[in-house]
C-alpha cells in the first residue's frame, strides 16, 4: 500500500495522460501473446517485439492481444499511438487503482473492470486489474499478471466448430469478460464450502482460530461484492448505448452476463448475511460459555462465604471458647458445615440455578 502511494505522488504536477505505473510490479518481464483467427484459419503466437502485432491492426480476421504486465511504459506507448488510443485511457491501463468503467470513442471501446481468481495453495482471493480495448477487428486485454482464467477461452478458439470463430471482436469481448464472470462463480463456490466448515466449526470449537476465520471470510465477500458491482453498470451501459461497435445480435449474451452479476451479487449479500449470522452466534456462545463459567464460580464463592466465617471464627486466638473444650465440637463443625452445604444445593436446586 506504502508502495502505492509513493508511486502516485509521482503523478502530482505531470500532464494528463502521463503514463506512470501506479501499483505493484506482478511480472518481472512483460509478455505479449497474439491470437488471430476467423472461421477457417488460427494462427498463435508469443511476441518479443510490440511491433509485431501492428501487422494485425487492418487484417480482415480478428485479432487478440493479450498483454501480461502493465510495468513496461514504453510499450504500452507504443500500442497506445499506433491503435490511436487516447493517452487518457493508456494513463488508466497502467494505473492499477482505476474504478471499472466503460467507455466509447470514435475507433474503440475501453472498457476496465477487476478480474479475481481463488489461490488455493495461500486460501486468498487474488485480484488484479484487467483492461479491455475493442476494436473493429481487434481486442487488446492487459493484465497485471500471467495467469490461467482464460485458458478454457483460448481452447474455445482453437476449436473450429465453436460460434466464437464465426463472431467478430465485439463477441471476443464478451467472451471475456463471461470468463472472468465465471470465474466469479468458482469463488462463490469456495465461499460456499467455508461457510459450511465454519457452521460445523462452531458446535464443536469456540476458538480464536474460528472467530478469525469468520473475519476473514466476512473480509473477502466484501472485497468480491467491490470487485462485481461495478460490473452491473458497466454492462447495463454497453446494452443501453447502443455502441457502434457491439452487434445487436450479440447484446443478448451480454445480458447473460448481465443475469449472472445479478446472481453473483444476491449470492454475496446471502453469504454475508449468513457469516454476520455465524458472527454473532459466536459471540453469543462465547458470552453464554462466560455466563456460565460465572455462575459456576458464584456458586462455588457463595458455598464457601459462610464456611469460611465459620472457620474464620474458631480460627480466633480466644481462651475460653466453649466449644473447644467440648470432646465432640470438632465432628459438630463438619456437622454443621455439611448441613449448611446441602441446605444450600438444594436451595439452589430449587430455583434451577444447577
Amino acid at each position: 500500500m506504502m508502495k502505492t502511494k509513493r508511486k502516485m505522488s509521482e503523478k502530482i504536477g505531470l500532464s494528463p495522460g502521463t503514463l506512470v505505473h501506479v501499483g505493484q510490479r506482478k511480472e518481472e518481464t512483460t509478455r505479449v501473446r497474439i491470437i488471430d483467427y476467423d472461421q477457417d484459419s488460427i494462427r498463435e503466437e508469443d511476441v518479443t517485439r510490440i511491433e509485431d502485432c501492428f501487422l494485425f491492426k487492418d487484417k480482415p480476421s480478428v485479432t487478440w492481444i493479450n498483454i501480461d504486465g502493465l510495468h513496461d511504459i514504453d510499450l504500452i506507448g507504443k500500442i497506445g499511438t499506433y491503435f490511436d488510443v487516447h493517452p487518457l485511457i493508456l494513463e488508466d491501463i497502467v494505473h492499477t487503482g482505476t474504478r471499472p468503467k466503460i467507455e466509447a470513442f470514435d475507433t474503440h471501446i475501453f472498457i476496465v473492470f477487476k478480474m479475481l481468481s481463488f489461490d488455493k495453495d495461500k486460501d486468498e482471493i487474488v485480484n488484479e486489474q484487467l483492461s479491455i480495448i475493442l476494436g473493429s477487428n481487434f481486442v487488446i486485454s492487459f493484465q497485471e499478471r500471467q495467469g490461467t482464467v482464460f485458458n478454457p477461452l483460448r481452447e474455445r478458439i482453437r476449436n473450429a466448430k465453436n460460434r466464437i470463430r464465426k463472431k467478430h471482436s465485439d463477441y471476443l469481448t464478451y467472451a471475456i469478460i463471461d470468463t472472468v464472470v465465471d470465474n466469479y462463480f468458482a469463488i462463490l463456490d469456495n465461499m460456499e464450502e467455508k461457510l459450511e466448515q465454519l457452521d460445523e466449526m462452531l458446535f464443536t470449537s469456540m476458538s480464536k482460530d474460528t472467530f478469525h476465520s469468520i473475519n476473514k471470510l466476512k473480509r473477502k465477500l466484501i472485497a468480491l461484492r467491490r470487485a462485481v458491482s461495478p460490473l452491473r453498470e458497466l454492462i447495463t451501459a454497453v446494452q443501453d448505448k447502443d455502441f457502434e461497435l457491439v452487434e445487436e445480435t450479440n447484446l443478448i449474451f451480454f445480458k447473460d452476463i448481465h443475469d449472472h452479476v445479478i446472481q453473483i451479487l444476491e449470492s454475496i449479500d446471502t453469504y454475508r448475511e449468513l457469516v454476520s449470522g455465524l458472527h454473532d452466534i459466536f459471540l453469543t456462545n462465547v458470552n453464554t460459555r462466560m455466563n456460565e463459567i460465572m455462575k459456576t464460580l458464584t456458586i462455588t464463592a457463595t458455598i464457601f462465604i459462610p464456611l469460611t466465617f465459620i472457620a474464620g471464627i474458631y480460627g480466633m486466638n480466644f481462651k475460653y471458647m466453649p466449644e473447644l473444650e467440648w470432646r465432640w465440637g470438632y465432628f459438630g463443625l463438619w456437622g454443621v458445615i455439611v448441613g449448611l452445604v446441602g441446605i444450600m444445593f438444594y436451595f439452589f436446586k430449587k430455583k434451577d440455578w444447577l
